[in-house]
């Protein structure tokens, strides 16, 4: 977003709101990598933003949801109104709220679907007064300030979660619940385990099974999903980071900078330094 005319509401530097409300064409091509859990909610406006590597359009009202370490940059945007929130782990905890709010893996920490949450006019009103709610409390200076600030955060996630449950309802099938278990285990661990051995014994199923759920769930093989992430990772720290090819490849797991050469330029097309150059 364009720097100018932005509001900003700040809680200790672990919670942020910032509010636009100007209609500008901008663009900004520098891609940056986010450190902290982010939602953007454009509610008025239009762009292409690019989310890891990949081009996003939206139209009008729509929400999304970004996690520590992906890439982000605006290849253009005119935006009329719109909000950001952001956050930290020690503000919010994705993971210790996962069994009651349920956005993990569904709003944030998945960096293999970005969810774009387009909210109807019900919808649009219950998220704007919790946003006014959020600005109110900001400008207060009442006790258990950081209470009422995460209610509203808390709040203002779970409407997301069913909105996007009502568009796309969350299967609750073996294949799709093995997927969502595979998927969080690799997040967690593919920068030390690439074996699918690895994580077929750890989910108690044989490679065998485990591969055979992703075929039946439509998804691609856990292989290649493993592949994918070590490479999403890479091209992050390759352009983020001033590591050298072979303290890239360590950080990995792979302890043959050679071999990691090789699996990039195999995935890629390109040499590690030459997608650095291109980029």
């Amino acid at each position: 977003m364009a720097v100018q005319d932005i509001s900003n509401y700040t809680y200790k530097d672990i919670f942020s709101l910032s509010v636009v409300e100007f209609e500008k064409a901008c663009v900004v091509n520098r891609p940056e990598q986010v450190d902290a859990y982010s939602i953007y909610w454009i509610k008025d406006g239009k762009g292409t933003y690019n989310i890891d590597f990949k081009s996003y359009n939206f139209d009008e009202n729509v929400l999304f949801f970004l996690s520590p370490g992906q890439v982000f940059s605006v290849d253009s945007e005119k935006i009329k109104e719109a909000y950001k929130l952001t956050f930290i782990r020690d503000f919010y905890c994705i993971q210790t709220h996962d069994k009651e709010v349920a956005c993990n893996g569904v709003l944030f920490n998945n960096v293999y679907e970005t969810p774009f949450v387009k909210p109807c006019k019900n919808d649009t009103k219950k998220l704007s007064f919790i946003i006014e709610s959020l600005v109110e409390e900001f400008k207060s200076s009442e006790t258990a300030q950081y209470d009422m600030l995460q209610s509203y955060l808390r709040q203002f996630i779970i409407h997301c979660v069913r909105i996007q449950k009502e568009h796309y309802p969350i299967k609750t099938d073996i294949e799709s619940k093995l997927f969502k278990d595979f998927s969080i285990l690799v997040e967690q661990n593919y920068k030390t385990e690439h074996s699918v051995t690895d994580y077929a014994k750890r989910l108690g199923v044989s490679p065998k099974s485990l591969t055979k759920n992703f075929q039946k769930a439509n998804a691609e093989t856990p292989s290649n999903f493993i592949k994918n992430r070590i490479i999403l990772e890479a091209k992050r720290q390759l352009i983020y980071s001033n590591d050298s090819v072979k303290q890239i490849a360590y950080s990995l797991g792979f302890n043959d900078s050679a071999y990691f050469t090789r699996f990039f330029t195999k995935a890629t097309t390109k040499s590690p330094l030459q997608f650095k150059k291109n980029y």
